[in-house]
């Protein structure tokens, strides 16, 4: 996996695009909804993005995180952490290192991970005591199987290009192939287990050919099983599979409850009488495994690097020949964990005159790609990034030259260097942030959804009347975005009621995604139909007077809200998860005194019944990111809000009674 990951990082463009046609063709189509130049800017930032290495570490509990009672301060654990010297893990994807007759040492335990990565590609398989199975391709995973298939009781077939992992397989009681001497393993290996052919196959290696599943195929026997646990070209051929009527699953990594936010975020376990192999649980049996001296990781050791050289490990990944584990070693951990001042990365340097210093909370990738390019185009300086993980807030710090970078979010509300804070976290903690900054008499900017739920805006409320010189802002970017500022001003022009119909081609998302959690991102009526909520209270210039909603669904990610306001004026808006993507993601249509305005994806404005006025077309995609922070950091300056705390309190209040309505309607 690591080796992909930095071969991939040192791709071209051109190599990157042949890796993966699935996002070619979704920037393809992104460039004719959103225009090229906001196309290239995301994909530059993607792209540009660190993204944490490794995923198999032992190491020392040194904190507790609330709630946590199955573990202590000092017990050695293994996890699915990333490579760093400190890591914040889930409960779930960490499990104790027991203790043994003969101390099982920590690089030997930093394997367990890779080894509940086999275990269950082995588990899937469902070997039996005395069956035959192959495995092909003897990397880290692969040889890890052969142990484990062999303390199934099974016979092995291994089979690889390499004659020194040949020979390791060989060592612990397997059958073994050599493919650069036997392209057709085919006669081989029916001599060696009978005319019947395997039970099955593990397919542990990389590659881009076809040809292994097609190999594994032809000697496994009728109703054999298949299980791909590495990455192979999977062009299957029918005929290998319907004659014999072949069995073949894919493994996903450690085992049940990866991916699970439920599981690994929230800690909530499956039960072990439902379960019986959990993520958690497969890390358990290995490290068992690994105590009873039954599962031997030591010969995988080719290289052993001291963690400040892990650079240069890094570098020679893909060209090392015989590499197999490669440990990275800490040394010696500090009697006491760093304390937040020690967390905290500064780069001094002067401040600019008149700058105003602004820390931003959350690293994610609309503050990389949007609020940080915005914050530089007004002038800001940025003077922290506070983000819990590390390596994204270490990124965008460094590339965007924060004068500060730590994991303590908490310290933005207590250093005076900090003139405003930006919030851009998780939805669920918007609300929370935004009452202690405005405790902290810091002027706050935070991103959409102001609150998830009614409590959490009822907190902020209670906050904005107790402080001092309170300074909120939301970014409801619309309402600033060029074309819209020039309807506004068309719409002037026009007496009487205005009709506003809203149609957002929004596109479902997965009903895994957390955005939908109605606790952590609030659900798409709350975390993104309050933007539009807030255009069209913009647009029609007077307070709501009442609001309809019909939703489809459980989850509710098609719905329509009706809007009527006190001044006559109506507005609808579609928001729609059913639709196609190459059609525009959003659409405004504006009917007033006998004229209709059309604002198209916010890059074309077309007028009808208004004289002298013509269509007004943008090169670019402007939906007002930068203007909206500019008129905060402004705002900053003088002390008025860009938009009322009242509109905003309303706006927020119209979408969460109207998604409790949605959701309590899909019960």
């Amino acid at each position: 996996t690591e080796r992909m990951l930095v071969e991939f990082a040192r791709a071209s463009w051109w190599r990157k695009a042949r890796l993966q046609p699935e996002r070619v063709r979704q920037v393809l189509a992104k460039v004719r909804s959103d225009g090229l130049a906001a196309t290239l800017g995301a994909v530059r930032a993607k792209l540009q993005q660190a993204v944490p290495l490794g995923y198999s570490q032992a190491g020392v509990v040194v904190a507790l995180g609330e709630g946590v009672r199955d573990f202590a301060v000092g017990d050695r654990v293994v996890s699915n952490g990333p490579h760093a010297e400190y890591a914040c893990v889930p409960v779930n994807l960490c499990a104790r290192i027991p203790q043994a007759a003969t101390p099982l040492a920590d690089e030997e335990a930093a394997f367990t991970v890779l080894g509940a990565i086999a275990l269950q590609g082995v588990r899937l398989a469902a070997p039996t005591l005395g069956e035959t199975f192959a495995v092909f391709g003897l990397g880290v995973l692969g040889l890890l199987t052969v142990q484990l298939l062999r303390a199934h009781g099974c016979q092995v077939v291994a089979l690889d290009l390499d004659a020194g992992r040949l020979a390791l397989a060989a060592e612990w009681g397997a059958q073994v192939v050599n493919l650069a001497e036997t392209p057709d393993p085919r006669p081989l290996v029916q001599a060696m287990v009978g005319p019947a052919g395997l039970d099955g196959a593990l397919l542990t290696l990389a590659s881009a050919s076809d040809g292994p599943v097609h190999q594994a195929a032809q000697l496994c026997r009728k109703r054999g099983r298949l299980v791909l646990v590495g990455v192979t070209g999977l062009q299957l051929q029918r005929a290998d599979f319907y004659e014999k009527e072949l069995s073949f699953q894919v493994s996903c990594s450690y085992g049940p409850g990866r991916y699970d936010p439920a599981y690994e975020q929230r800690g909530q376990d499956y039960p072990l009488g439902f379960v019986r192999w959990t993520a958690k649980r497969n890390f358990e049996a290995v490290l068992a495994l690994l105590a009873e001296r039954r599962l031997d990781v030591r010969p995988l050791i080719t290289q052993r690097v001291p963690f400040a050289e892990a650079q240069a490990a890094y570098a020679g990944l893909g060209r090392a020949g015989g590499l197999l584990g490669l440990v990275l070693d800490y040394g010696d951990a500090p009697a006491e964990p760093p304390t937040a001042d020690q967390r905290l990365v500064t780069r001094p340097r002067p401040a600019r005159p008149g700058a105003l210093r602004v820390a931003l909370v959350g690293a994610g990738d609309f503050a990389t790609q949007r609020l940080l390019p915005a914050l530089k185009a007004a002038g800001a300086e940025l003077a922290l990034v506070a983000s819990p993980g590390g390596t994204r807030a270490a990124w965008a710090g460094l590339r965007f030259g924060a004068a500060g970078i730590t994991s303590e979010v908490e310290r933005v509300f207590s250093d005076p260097a900090v003139d405003a804070v930006v919030i851009a976290s998780r939805h669920d903690s918007h609300a929370r942030l935004v009452v202690q900054a405005l405790q902290a008499g810091k002027p706050v900017f935070v991103e959409k959804p102001l609150a998830v739920d009614p409590a959490g805006l009822a907190a902020v409320t209670t906050a904005h009347e107790a402080a001092a010189a309170p300074l909120l802002a939301v970014g409801f970017n619309r309402r600033f975005a060029p074309l819209v500022q020039r309807l506004k001003r068309l719409l002037a022009r026009l007496g009487g009621p205005r009709s506003l119909v809203l149609t957002v081609n929004a596109g479902a998302l997965p009903a895994e995604h957390w955005s939908l959690d109605p606790h952590e991102g609030g659900g798409r009526l709350v975390a993104e139909g309050c933007h539009f909520v807030d255009l069209l209270r913009d647009l029609a210039g007077a307070p709501i007077r009442d609001w309809q909603v019909t939703a489809q669904g459980p989850d509710a990610q098609t719905f329509t809200l009706s809007l009527r306001f006190h001044d006559g004026s109506t507005g609808t808006l579609h928001y729609l998860a059913s639709g196609h993507r190459s059609f525009p993601k959003e659409r405004l249509e504006v009917f007033a005194g006998g004229a209709v305005l059309q604002l198209d994806n916010f890059r074309v404005l077309r007028a009808w019944g208004l004289a002298g006025v013509s269509t007004q077309r943008r090169w670019r995609q402007d939906k007002g990111h930068d203007a909206c922070l500019a008129a905060f950091l402004a705002a900053v300056r003088t002390g008025e809000a860009p938009v009322p705390f009242a509109e905003l309190h309303e706006v927020s209040r119209v979408t969460l009674e109207a998604a409790a309505a949605a959701a309590a309607n899909a019960r």
